[in-house]
């Protein structure tokens, strides 16, 4: 057996991700709704979406209410509970869980942060700081 661990949920493709994204944003939607919501020109098939939408059932990324002839599609996950999963995937796989290190390299790339994000940092490492001081009493 290789030294890779299995991920307990998959990850999605980028086109499963855009379909959780018209997901979180309506909430649950038929197949069509979500067709409608990702191709507002028509520009490609609904069997796509229709194909796309039973693949991610299958992976456990969204779940199906079939009771009726319209099947209703909701994220498995809250986009919240995707992005920590997804971090966590990321800080320990590319950033040997280290949080400064992907801190670090993500506002590197960025080159212009503006100083409202920038006070946002500040007052989250600020508070940060402050439960560190509350825990080491």
């Amino acid at each position: 057996m290789s030294g890779r661990q299995k991920q307990t949920n998959p990850r999605p493709t980028a086109a499963e991700l855009a379909i959780l994204d018209v997901l979180w944003e309506l909430g649950a939607s038929t197949v069509r709704e979500v067709h409608q919501a990702l191709n507002p020109n028509g520009q490609n098939s609904y069997t796509t979406t229709l194909k796309l939408l039973q693949i991610m059932h299958g992976k456990g990324l969204v779940t199906r209410d079939d009771s009726s002839r319209a099947h209703i599609y909701k994220p498995a996950l809250s986009r919240l509970q995707a992005q920590d999963e997804f971090l966590q995937d990321i800080v320990h796989r590319l950033f040997r869980g280290s949080a400064t290190r992907l801190a670090m390299r993500a506002l590197g790339q960025v080159p212009d942060v503006d100083s409202d994000e920038l006070s946002a940092i500040r007052n989250l490492v600020d508070e940060l700081e402050q439960r560190r001081k509350e825990v080491d009493g």
